[in-house]
């Protein structure tokens, strides 16, 4: 192999931006699931209901406690039964959560 002198070559733009990214519509289940939470307001009652347990300035800042519930929806209904499980499926898919 010769160690001659590289020719210029042009490399291809790697960033692609988000909004540059096709969109799938998302999981029927999922959609209709995440609609039927938000109108009964579930988000709201969980964090009331987690509130007093809540320890300000104390570590690290946690998952709101509606997305851990909802988290934790996708779980039992994917039949995941890790945490590392249900938090790889999540981030693989933006549109559980």
């Amino acid at each position: 192999m010769g160690m001659g002198r590289r020719s210029e070559c042009h490399q291809p733009e790697w960033w692609v931006a988000t909004a540059q990214r096709p969109q799938s519509p998302g999981h029927v289940f999922y959609d209709q699931l995440h609609a039927l939470l938000a109108e009964a307001g579930c988000d709201r009652h969980v964090e009331d209901l987690c509130q007093p347990y809540d320890a300000e300035g104390v570590g690290r800042d946690a998952l709101p406690p509606g997305v851990y519930c909802r988290m934790l929806l996708v779980g039992y209904f994917e039949d995941l039964d890790s945490q590392r499980g249900i938090a790889w499926k999540c981030s693989a898919s933006l549109l559980l959560c």
